[in-house]
This record gives C-alpha cells, structure tokens and sequence, in this order.
C-alpha cells in the first residue's frame, strides 16, 4: 500500500516472471541470493535504472546474540535481540484449547506471523492468512491496543476485495497508486469535505459510500486467520477484539497468570491457541 521506501527481500533466485511482477510495482530495491540474466535485466531498467540491486550471501549464517544499545540522557541501555530464536512449525504443535485441530497451512501462519513480530518493536502482534501478512500492530503502551490497531488494517485489506470496492469507475488517467490510494480513503471514509471533493474528481461515476452493513457482511465472509502475539496475552480482551477480523488460530508464548481465562475466551470462538513458550518481547 506504501507509496515510497518498500524494498523486496526473497530467499531464493529471482527468476523473469518474479521480475515482471516486480516491474509493475512501487519499490525502491531488492535483495536476494541470486537473479536470472532474464530478470537481472528486467530489474536493472527499473526506475530509469535507478533501482537499487543486491546480492545476499545465500550461505549467511547469523550468529545470534547481538545487542542492541541505546543511549538517553547519558545513560546506556542494552537489551539482547532475538536473531537466536528459531521458530519452527513444531514449536506450535503445544495446543491449549479444546480444539486441537490445527492444519500445516495454520501452523506456517503462524509462524510467518511469530517471525514478523520477532522484528518488530513490542507491544506486538500480527495477522497472517495463506502465507501472507496482512495486519501488523507495533509498538503500543496496550496490547489490545496493537490488536485493533493491526486490525483495522486487516479491515482495509479484506474491504479492498468488497465488490464495490472492486467496481470502482476511475478515470483513464488515474495513476496505479493514486487508485490504492482512492481505494482505502473509500474505505476508510472518514473525509474532510475538501478532501471528499478531489478524491471524487477521480471517478467517472462517484460511488456512493459503503454503509455499515456493507462492513458486516463483507468481514463475516474473512475466516481462517492467524494472529500471533510477541509476549502473552494479558487478559481477554485481545481474543473478544480478533474475533472481529477472522482469527480462527492464536499463537503465543503463553505464561500469564491469566492464561486460563484466556484460553477459555478462545473456547468460547473455538479457536485454535498454541503456546510456543518463547517470549519476543523488545522495546
């Protein structure tokens, strides 16, 4: 959705096709073990050949361990990161809930989303579905903070595909992402009267707003998702929230003294909750 700064990082040889696909959107760079002399060219005319090119060690191996330092008022502080912690799909076979049934595509959600939020700054969560991030929420004072937050996102990408989004009429010379960025605004609704007044001079036909039922019935139809948390989940209320965005499965390290209630809130949806037992916790 990013107009400016996205980069792409794959981790195995970019081939023509992934080029092609790669040509067509916004970003400023890649980085990835290797590139087709197909897709090396396609690559390199990119943005007036501006676009920035580079090659990853594929036998890289990190050490783990380092420390990440910051200095306030002239005092140091040091917290040790999480390059160490691997996170594999067997670490999400420790299901709590009375619903064990948990599916290879679920558990490598989960840990695509477990290894989303090991990056970034806690309170932390995310929202994963069919092997894709689509919602991530960072660096809240509250946790049930970061889970609306993610998933007011997961709302926008999910509304996106509504019919009516889909169906939008937009002029011939309506630029690729000045349309993304006509999408979300439709959705988000929330226009300034001026704003409202250039946003619908884009449109060969203005659409009427969507209304509220238009939501609920569109995010009804959103299930199977995944939404992995850096640290437990202190209270219930994170679970009551998620519901809301299609959360069938939850991964977490687990080790609140409000577990119970929490997984009990999880059997009440019928979700799915690992316990993983590793804490991603980093401010």
């Amino acid at each position: 959705m990013c107009s400016f700064g996205d980069w792409a990082a794959l981790s195995d040889v970019v081939d023509e096709q992934t080029a092609m696909y790669l040509k067509t959107e916004v970003a400023d760079g890649i980085i990835a073990p290797g590139y087709t002399p197909e897709a090396m060219k396609i690559l390199a005319a990119k943005k007036s050949g501006a676009f920035i090119i580079l090659e990853a060690d594929p036998n890289f191996v990190s050490s783990g361990g380092d420390i990440d330092y910051r200095e306030i008022g002239g005092c140091v502080f040091a917290q040790r990161g999480h390059g160490d912690k691997l996170i594999t799909t067997q670490m999400m076979e420790n299901v709590t809930t009375k619903n064990k049934e948990l599916p290879e595509q679920a558990k490598r959600d989960q840990v695509l989303a477990t290894v989303c939020i090991k990056y970034t700054q806690s309170n932390s969560v995310g929202y994963a579905i069919n092997g894709m991030m689509i919602g991530v929420g960072a660096g809240q004072q509250s946790r049930v903070d970061c889970v609306k937050l993610a998933g007011r996102k997961v709302t926008t990408w999910w509304m996106r595909q509504h019919p009516k989004v889909l169906a939008l009429k937009f002029k011939p010379d309506v630029k690729r992402q000045a349309r993304v960025n006509a999408r979300v605004r439709y959705i988000e609704g929330d226009m300034t009267e001026i704003e409202y007044k250039t946003w619908a001079e884009q449109f060969e036909e203005v659409p009427a707003p969507l209304d509220k039922a238009d939501f609920d019935e569109h995010m009804k139809k959103l299930t199977g998702v995944t939404l992995s948390s850096d640290a437990f989940f202190p209270f219930r209320d994170s679970i009551d929230v998620c519901v809301r965005y299609g959360v069938k499965y939850i991964a977490q390290p687990g080790g609140s003294v409000q577990d119970g209630g929490v997984t009990e809130a999880c059997d009440q949806y019928e979700m799915v909750q690992s316990h993983h037992g590793v804490r991603l916790f980093h401010h």
